[in-house]
């Protein structure tokens, strides 16, 4: 059974950094696509960050030089560096990992941006 657990949400004042992690379980993270998505209140879900099979990524255009992807497949983690974070990155921030055209999906953590 996969399961993805996120962690490292919170509540931060604007300009600070938050870092994200996603353990994983019963999936080879080696072989996966990785990703963090967000949602905001009323918002559809939106992709933030991509980390493909060959290392390459893919950001959003509102994140690229803001956050970072990275992963520890020794681990089975998977991260998302937060840094100069603006009340509009306010959402719940969901992991996901791609193996065999199927995705599995974590319960998501809430990342809050106010003074």
């Amino acid at each position: 059974q996969v399961q993805l657990v996120e962690s490292g949400g919170g509540l931060v004042q604007p300009g600070g950094s938050l870092r994200l992690s996603c353990a994983a379980s019963g999936i080879n993270f080696r072989i996966s696509t990785l990703a963090w998505y967000r949602q905001a209140p009323g918002k559809r879900r939106e992709l933030v960050a991509v980390l493909f099979i060959g290392e390459a990524t893919k950001y959003a255009d509102s994140v690229r030089d803001r956050f970072t992807i990275s992963r520890d497949n020794a681990k089975n983690m998977a991260y998302l560096q937060m840094s100069s974070l603006k009340p509009e990155d306010t959402a719940v921030y969901y992991c996901s990992a791609e193996l065999n055209r199927i995705v599995y999906w974590g319960q998501g953590t809430q990342v809050t941006v106010s003074s």
